[in-house]
């Protein structure tokens, strides 16, 4: 059964900085685009950040400049640093694997909850 396991959230002052991480066991995970998304109650989920099989990275708008995204494919992982944070950041943060090649499942992990506050 795969499985994406996110880690990393937390409570951080205004600033400060976070890093997520989120393990996939996934048979090929080199085929992956590997992605961020970020909800908040009542919102629709959005995508933060995502990095393609050929490690073409993309980011909205709102977090260029302070998130960058990567991946360590012999550790099936990926990564978001989140720098400079701040409150409208604040969200679950979940990741997905979602498949460049046919034949292959995509999959959502848990989530896990970022609090930026003072």
């Amino acid at each position: 059964q795969v499985q994406l396991v996110e880690s990393g959230g937390g409570l951080v002052q205004p600033g400060g900085s976070l890093r997520l991480s989120c393990t996939a066991s996934i048979t090929v995970f080199s085929v992956y685009t590997m992605g961020w998304y970020r909800q908040v109650p009542g919102k629709q989920r959005e995508l933060v950040a995502s990095i393609r099989s050929g490690g073409d990275t993309n980011y909205r708008d709102s977090v260029k400049g302070r998130f960058t995204i990567s991946r360590d494919i012999a550790k099936k992982t990926v990564y978001l640093q989140m720098n400079s944070l701040k409150p409208e950041d604040t969200a679950v943060y979940i990741c997905n694997a979602d498949p460049d090649v046919p034949f292959y499942n995509a999959y959502w992990g848990q989530g896990t909850q970022v609090t930026v506050s003072s």
